[in-house]
């Protein structure tokens, strides 16, 4: 799997939880408890069967709190895993591993959460040509690094942000005075490498915004029979993403339709938890 995140992209959101965590005085429990020279070596091992991800935020937050500290990635993000595999380790002093547990897990046990779920929803459909998308309902301050657990997962990303391309949504249109008027201008205003895509309610809307130039088009909450007559009527002419509603038990019916996309805020909203503990032992 080709996917590798920059630590720049989210390092500081590693640093920002680990301020949170650590406080004012820092850990007092590993301070009043832990000598300041004994050893551990402590591994992470998953609990349940998945896709594991967020070891690179994990390796982050070790790295953030004592750079001495030897982080081993075992099974790199993206992976899948059984229970009791151990993905990771980390070698050095026991101090400094505990004051960045709990951060290292939670960003694991989160990403890990919804990488599973997009395989899961990715596997439902694997027999289409559909793919499988997330949204921007993410968590203020996760955007990267759960869009990162979507593709580790096997899913694809929607927008990152407004600056990614021009979606037309309904209140769009409300304020612009329509379809036409709102692809005339959304014609008029992009860049060249720049997609335009519309959301769309019924079928006749769908028509009109084939008629005005849409490079996708958006059908929202649209019934299954009502997906295979859109896709019949746009024969190729524009790329269609079915959203709103989606399910991990009605998300292979919908891919069957035929449509190009499927966008779902489940994957980084409602993913649980993935079970991983660090199982810790001195030396």
């Amino acid at each position: 799997m080709n996917i590798e995140l920059p630590s720049i992209l989210f390092s500081e959101d590693v640093q920002r939880s680990l301020r949170e965590d650590l406080g004012r005085a820092g850990d007092l429990s590993t301070l009043a408890t832990i000598g300041a020279d004994q050893m551990a070596d402590a591994a992470f091992v998953a609990r349940e069967g998945g896709v594991v991800c967020g070891l690179v935020h994990a390796q982050k937050a070790f790295e953030l709190i004592d750079p001495a500290l030897k982080f081993e990635i075992l099974m790199p993000d993206g992976s899948i895993v059984s229970p009791g595999d151990a993905v990771a380790r980390v070698t050095g002093r026991a101090r400094p591993i505990l004051f960045a547990e709990r951060t290292a897990l939670n960003f694991a046990c989160h990403l890990s959460g919804i990488a599973t779920m997009t395989a899961r929803y990715v596997s439902e459909i694997a027999h289409t040509h559909a793919r499988m998308c997330c949204t921007r309902k993410t968590i203020p301050g996760m955007r990267t690094s759960q869009k990162y657990a979507v593709r580790c997962g096997g899913g694809w990303n929607h927008r990152f942000g407004l600056d990614d391309a021009i979606l037309i949504k309904d209140n769009h249109i409300a304020v612009a005075g329509g379809i036409e008027a709102a692809l005339r201008g959304a014609n008029a205003f992009a860049g060249h490498l720049v997609k335009i895509e519309i959301e769309v309610d019924t079928l006749s809307q769908l028509d009109e915004a084939l008629t005005h130039g849409a490079d996708c088009i958006l059908l929202d909450n649209f019934e299954t029979a009502s997906l295979i007559e859109a896709v019949q009527l746009t024969a190729g002419r524009a790329k269609l993403e079915a959203s709103g509603g989606v399910r991990l038990s009605s998300v292979r019916e919908i891919a069957e339709t035929g449509v190009d996309y499927i966008s779902s805020s489940q994957l980084t909203m409602s993913a649980e938890t993935f079970d991983i503990g660090l199982d810790i032992a001195v030396s």
